[in-house]
């Protein structure tokens, strides 16, 4: 009798282990979140994850009631905030707004922090930006093939400025090289305003820079667009065609931007957040600040968002094979 009492009370505790086990994740998401939030921006303020960042975080603290901090941690490419996000907690409570150098810096540099796939979660893409292929208005040339012509007459004479090395500019031009066969020299800024001047001026001919930064300057004139690099038209510059409608078929390419929490966060609270971070993005006023901007929101599942980082790293990796980039 005193036996089958015990392994009745071991078989009760066996199905409330189990039962509770079962309940954790739900009761993670409940509490969730149970404090402030804070979203580490790793680039310095004004830009396109800065603005997503803040737009986003407004939009939860309404929802939750809880304050979302955002904190900008620039440097290293990137890697210095995102490094900090991979050693928080996984609790869902530090999150980390990355652009597309998250997926091209594996092929950049031989030593990462981190994994750029096992440290994170991804939770949900936040939105991408077209980039333009601009050039300087002395360049005799009015069309992407006019371009491609004159520099491949007039090689190795001409440069092409980026915001920095590494980022999604600089790698779509050495993409528009390898599939143009066209030789310009690489001329790196500290910021992509910073090269603004000097494109405009002539002391480089040639850049890829997101609609945000440089739309200003194609409709006042003082630089040429001549294509947009994403599959639709950028509706801040409908004018542009795609590189593909502009000649250079199957060229497509975009900075994005996508929210990541720390590896072994619990799947509820990532399901939670990006239910919520997918209604932001959907809201209207969200939506309209982002356009605003030359900023296309996004939306879909964490899983989508994990494959396409993925998929992102694979073809970045192939363009810098391609243009001989070699990790540092």
């Amino acid at each position: 009798m005193h036996r089958r009492h015990i392994a009745r009370t071991f078989a009760l505790g066996a199905i409330a282990l189990a039962l509770a086990a079962g309940a954790a994740p739900a009761a993670w998401a409940q509490a969730y979140p149970s404090k402030p939030i804070t979203i580490v921006v790793p680039a310095t303020p004004g830009g396109a994850i800065d603005l997503a960042a803040r737009l986003i975080g407004a939009r939860l603290t309404a929802a939750w009631g809880q304050p979302v901090n955002i904190e900008n941690v620039g440097g290293a490419a990137g890697m210095l905030g995102s490094d900090r996000v991979a050693k928080a907690a996984p609790d869902g409570h530090t999150l980390a707004l990355v652009a597309s150098s998250h997926a091209i810096n594996p092929s950049l540099y031989k030593k990462l922090p981190f994994d750029t796939v096992k440290a994170f979660e991804p939770v949900a893409q936040t939105h991408v930006v077209p980039l333009v292929l601009a050039i300087n208005n002395d360049l005799p040339a009015k069309s992407v093939p006019e371009l491609v012509a004159y520099l491949k007459a007039n090689p190795a004479k001409f440069s092409y400025a980026s915001s920095g090395n590494g980022g999604a500019p600089h790698m779509s031009a050495e993409l528009f090289k390898t599939m143009a066969g066209v030789d310009l020299a690489h001329v790196p800024y500290k910021g992509s305003t910073a090269a603004h001047p000097d494109l405009i001026a002539g002391r480089t001919v040639v850049m890829f820079d997101t609609v945000a930064a440089i739309a200003a300057q194609v409709k006042a004139g003082k630089v040429r667009g001549l294509a947009v690099t994403t599959s639709k038209r950028s509706a801040a510059l409908p004018d542009l065609p795609t590189m593909a409608e502009a000649g250079l078929r199957s060229y497509e390419t975009s900075t994005w931007g996508g929210l990541l929490a720390p590896a072994g966060t619990p799947k509820d609270v990532i399901g939670k957040l990006n239910a919520e971070v997918n209604k932001a993005l959907a809201s209207p006023e969200v939506r309209e600040k982002l356009v605003a901007a030359g900023i296309e929101p996004s939306s879909g599942s964490a899983q989508q968002f994990s494959e396409f980082i993925q998929s992102e790293m694979v073809r970045w990796a192939k363009v810098a094979q391609a243009a001989g980039v070699q990790p540092e």
